[in-house]
């Protein structure tokens, strides 16, 4: 009786699933990713082809023991899906090392069909071995592309351009810049009229300048490269994250309202006044001598709007140490709401908290007398 009820309860439970409209039933086959979804088709007649309209693709080496039955695998399921189904968004992991050329006939031909199926988000992680430099594409409909490069030798080399006029976010990590006959890589973004949200991390540059210039640009962050001066102009940036780029930075964006910059020295130049600066947060490690504290003081004269600011221990000690640059000048800072004052992430176990000078606290704090200032000690920051 106990097995007579449980089948009655799973037929029931099956029937309840397959009672749901097509649209959930491929929502939630989206979920589950392409190699399952097609599993789902013994369940039933209903479900035999079901899979077919689903319009979330992923494909990944990993899951085949070799890279032949993962080329047929694709074949198959490109082939066998309804062709006036457009892709809404394509997973792709090569994660297993692959010949370039089998590498150049799977990324193409998954690419191709993807593209001429209006896909909008495009995701593409290529591990050590998997070497190529990507065709030439365009595309009317893509929103979101991002490319993982997981290798060294940075696997995935950009085309010289890409023409994607809807494309809002891009997404690069471990990737190689192609760089024009100026030596430039800025062209490869020329064509990306729309693009709002640009990321960068452990990129290689084809050359060695990089100079960003988009107009409809609002959110930039660039991490882990040392390679090639680089500049930003663009106009509408609204949020710029730079971490260890090692390079002369010349930024040029009226428009800005949050900064956060980190690195081991200091080649941040800002050319334009900001009047609109909200938020920045300064991080800079080993700032030795004069020069350095000249710099940060110059830039500081340019950050003179920011409301929220943060700044690491190590600034405060070089200024304290050069304190006659200050000194005489009044606080630039009219709108500071907050100060607050960091040590380093992992401290010297001879290292002593400095003592702030009179000066320093009011080149801070005197031109807003509303103003916070909190100093943290490495017991508050520590876990």
């Amino acid at each position: 009786m106990d097995s007579g009820r449980g089948k009655i309860r799973m037929n029931v439970e099956g029937d309840r699933l397959s009672s749901l409209p097509d649209d959930l039933i491929l929502k939630i086959l989206s979920f589950i990713g392409t190699k399952q979804a097609i599993r789902t088709s013994v369940l039933s007649s209903r479900w035999r082809y079901i899979w077919t309209s689903t319009p979330c693709l992923d494909f990944s080496t990993r899951d085949f023991r070799t890279l032949d039955k993962f080329y047929k695998f694709v074949t198959g399921v490109l082939s066998s899906r309804k062709s006036q189904i457009d892709v809404s968004s394509l997973e792709l992991d090569l994660l297993r090392k692959a010949s370039q050329s089998f590498f150049k006939r799977s990324l193409n031909k998954i690419l191709n069909y993807a593209l001429s199926h209006n896909v909008q988000q495009l995701n593409i992680t290529c591990w050590k071995g998997c070497e190529s430099r990507l065709s030439r594409f365009s595309s009317q409909s893509l929103e979101h592309l991002t490319l993982i490069g997981l290798s060294y030798k940075h696997s995935i080399t950009t085309p010289p351009t890409w023409d994607m006029q809807a494309l809002t976010t891009l997404t690069l990590f471990g990737v190689t810049l192609y760089a024009d006959n100026t030596g430039e890589s800025a062209g490869l973004f020329s064509n990306c009229a729309n693009l709002k949200n640009l990321s960068l991390s452990f990129c290689k540059m084809g050359s060695g300048r990089f100079n960003i210039c988009h107009p409809r640009l609002c959110n930039l962050t660039l991490e882990r490269s040392n390679e090639g001066e680089k500049g930003d102009v663009a106009p509408q940036l609204k949020n710029l994250t730079i971490k260890y780029w090692t390079g002369i930075h010349l930024i040029s964006s009226p428009n800005l309202t949050s900064l956060q910059y980190e690195d081991y020295f200091f080649p941040l130049e800002v050319s334009a006044d900001l009047p609109h600066l909200e938020k920045v947060d300064i991080c800079i490690h080993h700032c030795n001598d004069r020069a350095d504290a000249h710099g940060i003081v110059c830039m500081l004269q340019k950050l003179h709007s920011v409301k929220f600011l943060t700044l690491n221990l190590e600034i405060i000690k070089i200024l304290c140490s050069y304190v006659e640059l200050i000194s005489h000048q009044p606080s630039p800072f009219a709108n500071l709401k907050s100060l607050e004052i960091y040590p380093k992430i992992h401290p010297d176990s001879e290292q002593t908290q400095p003592k702030v000078t009179t000066e320093v606290k009011n080149y801070f704090v005197d031109g807003s007398p509303g103003a916070t200032f909190t100093m943290f000690s490495h017991d508050v920051c520590t876990p």
